[in-house]
């Protein structure tokens, strides 16, 4: 889709995106909606109905009666067959990398056995894969991503029904002759099939396995995982035009109106970041113990590194020239970099001495990704230029999220809080609540700590199938079973980390 166009008296570009062009105004999301939900009634070709009802079919084989493993990724990899050709021909670059990470993300479930990662790969994957099938390019289409996978699923309800519709009324013959043949098909290779298998048990073992049961879950599965795929299908061939809804042009404020609150800004954070390492690499932190001190201050750290970039967006917008916002709010986005150090060098201090958890890890990647945004914004200021800057923002969010679950996070915790026991407490109970993809970090264990963590965790035979393996199950059942725990309950009276 095509970005607006810019008005010659637009202010700078160093904001989220372009400005309204000269018949477009600003809020106005209905306006938006109605050319978006008319849209219903464009015509489907029978190649993509059969494609979406075929993709429907087969993830419902690889998704009911199985653990989510290599049949759950398989499945958000076929939802984008629809699609893929039109992303194809849409050219562009950002569209195609953010479609790539969102599969990669849902891949995620085939690697990691634990739910926490899979779960937050999967809701940052929806995200991207809105982005990416809309075409969004300014930030409120960003935002507005989630909404499009709920209009976009209504809409494409009637498109589907339209296209069978239109298939059964021009082929309504062909169509009962094919679903005939089909019906005999089965029929005969039921009663035979079920016939030779209780004939020769060698015979049996090679037939798949046939679940009655699970048909009506089968069903209604394929059945939303159809419409998934056409509303994929769907949103890349119709995409909304909320890629045009940017904010409107703000006057330029004065140039001591506007330097004054920014340069008073800089001159903090920059006191503020000579402070941190006066007191980080010089020691003086007033008595308190380094634990303490960090854990003092890391979430107003956090907070202050996301209120920057709504400054910088904000201020930009207002920029008197570009010389000026160049210049104070480089200043600010490099001081706020030194503020980003700071609040990963606390969190450093802080497991260090209390030891790694799933939470402390999250936040870690999380602040790390608000650094990378930063660095993403002083790019856009010296190009002075922000269209791709939403676009890039929401890649920044899937590469980290992606790179979490790469790292393993639940083997890194216990291999971080292992290696700290070894001079302080061992929080076992936290250690043993950890999923089977540490599983072979805990086999790596000095014994009594090796059995007595294994004896809690997920080892257990985990063949379901092939729609059913995960890398991390499958390393864990690779483990040896623990055969003796008796020095377990010593070492879960160790004092728990806070």
């Amino acid at each position: 889709m095509a970005d607006a166009r810019v008005p010659a008296h637009a202010p700078p570009a160093w904001n989220l995106g372009p400005v309204y062009g000269p018949r477009e105004k600003p809020g106005r999301l209905v306006s938006a909606l109605a050319p978006f939900w008319a849209d219903r009634s464009r015509s489907m070709t029978g190649a993509r109905l059969a494609l979406c009802v075929v993709v429907g079919a087969l993830c419902a084989i690889a998704l009911v009666g199985h653990q989510p493993g290599l049949g759950a990724a398989l499945a958000g990899a076929l939802v984008w067959v629809a699609a893929a050709p039109t992303l194809w021909r849409r050219r562009s670059a950002a569209d195609l990398v953010t479609a790539v990470l969102s599969v990669a993300l849902l891949a995620v479930v085939a690697i990691r056995a634990a739910g926490w990662v899979a779960g937050l790969c999967a809701v940052v994957a929806a995200w991207a894969g809105a982005s990416a099938v809309t075409g969004a390019r300014s930030a409120p289409a960003q935002l507005l991503a989630p909404l499009s996978w709920a209009a976009g699923a209504v809409r494409a309800v009637p498109w589907l029904g339209a296209g069978v519709g239109r298939a059964a009324g021009s082929r309504r013959g062909q169509l009962l002759v094919a679903l005939r043949s089909v019906t005999i098909t089965v029929g005969l290779l039921v009663v035979f099939g079920l016939l030779f298998a209780s004939a020769d048990d060698v015979f049996a073992g090679y037939l798949p396995r046939v679940h009655a049961e699970w048909l009506p879950a089968q069903l209604v599965v394929g059945a939303l995982v159809a419409v998934v795929a056409g509303t994929f299908a769907h949103l890349a061939l119709h995409p909304p035009t909320w890629s045009d809804l940017h904010l409107s042009p703000a006057p330029a404020a004065r140039r001591a109106e506007w330097l004054l609150p920014v340069v008073a800004l800089d001159a903090l954070v920059l006191a503020f970041v000579l402070v941190q390492v006066d007191t980080l690499v010089g020691g003086r932190i007033g008595g308190m113990t380094y634990a303490h001190y960090a854990r003092q201050g890391f979430w107003q750290l956090v907070v202050a590194t996301a209120l920057t970039l709504v400054v910088v967006a904000v201020a930009a917008r207002r920029a008197p020239d570009r010389t000026t916002a160049r210049v104070a709010l480089g200043v600010l986005c490099v001081a706020t970099l030194g503020v980003v150090a700071s609040a990963l060098r606390r969190m450093d201090l802080y497991v260090d001495t209390y030891g790694l958890t799933r939470l402390r890890l999250l936040v870690v990647v999380g602040e790390v990704v608000l650094g990378v945004i930063v660095v993403l914004v002083v790019v856009a200021g010296v190009r002075w230029t922000g269209g791709w800057l939403p676009g890039a923002i929401v890649q920044a969010v899937a590469v980290g999220m992606l790179g979490l679950a790469l790292i393993n996070p639940d083997a890194q915790i216990l291999r971080h809080n292992a290696a700290a026991g070894s001079t302080g407490p061992i929080d076992v109970v936290y250690l043993q609540g950890l999923s089977s993809d540490a599983a072979p970090a805990m086999d790596e264990l000095p014994e009594p700590l090796r059995s007595c963590v294994l004896s809690q965790a997920d080892t257990g035979p985990t063949w379901g199938g092939p729609f059913a393996w995960n890398l991390g199950r499958s390393r864990a059942a690779e483990v040896s079973p623990v055969e003796n725990d008796a020095g377990c309950a010593r070492l879960r009276s160790s004092e728990r980390a806070p």
